[in-house]
């Protein structure tokens, strides 16, 4: 009898990560275990268990994955932002563009979404220090903050509320389109939606302060 020989791979564990987060995209947070992720890449729960102690580190690799992709989606629509003569216009023009971006993704992507900013059941976040990574969507959001507060159109004490208040915007309005009484609308509908949100918080944070 000739031997079975032993299943190889590349990357297992990153196959076993994309795999999480493909279940994630069909089926939401919860979609993801070990076993489906092993059976959806192919090799036997003990090979997926060899590179995840169990169900928590997976989902929080593919909790990582999501956030990720969501900040990929802010950085495309920066990355189209037409420069502005004036820099707090600018730079205003940049927090409406990864408003937009984290949007675009809530809406092309609600599995991966609620994964990324989800909790699933008896998980909590155990350490939030990466919520300032320049990478990370929020570490984003506070880099332009911290440049209109630079420029003197924002005041320093406004600095955490503008972060909330911006940030639960775009989180709102997420879950207001993609789990709450907006699912339904149309798509035409939901880009008013976030043009409406994005031109009266722009028109809100403006201050003339130190720009005279």
């Amino acid at each position: 009898m000739v031997p079975r020989k032993p299943y190889h791979h590349g990357d297992l564990r990153n196959a076993l990560v994309q795999a999480a987060a493909r279940l994630a995209s069909r089926g939401g947070p919860e979609a993801v275990t070990v076993r489906a992720a092993a059976r959806e890449v192919g090799v036997t729960p003990t090979a997926a268990y060899r590179h995840f102690a169990g169900h928590e580190e997976l989902f929080m690799a593919a909790k990582e994955e999501a956030t990720s992709r969501l900040a990929d989606a802010m950085r495309a629509r920066l990355a189209v932002v037409a420069a502005e003569d004036d820099p707090v216009e600018h730079i205003q023009a940049r927090l409406a563009a990864i408003g937009r971006g984290y949007l675009d993704f809530a809406l092309a992507e609600p599995g991966l979404y609620q994964t990324a900013f989800g909790r699933d059941a008896g998980l909590a976040m155990k350490d939030d220090s990466h919520l300032s990574d320049p990478d990370h969507p929020h570490g984003m959001l506070m880099g332009e903050i911290e440049a209109l507060i630079r420029l003197g159109a924002l005041p320093e004490d406004d600095r955490m509320g503008i972060e909330l208040t911006a940030w639960g915007l775009v989180h709102g309005l997420a879950l207001l389109m993609i789990d709450g009484p907006f699912v339904g609308a149309s798509t035409p509908e939901k880009e008013a939606m976030v043009n409406e949100s994005l031109r009266v918080f722009r028109r809100m944070i403006w201050s003339p302060s130190g720009r005279d």
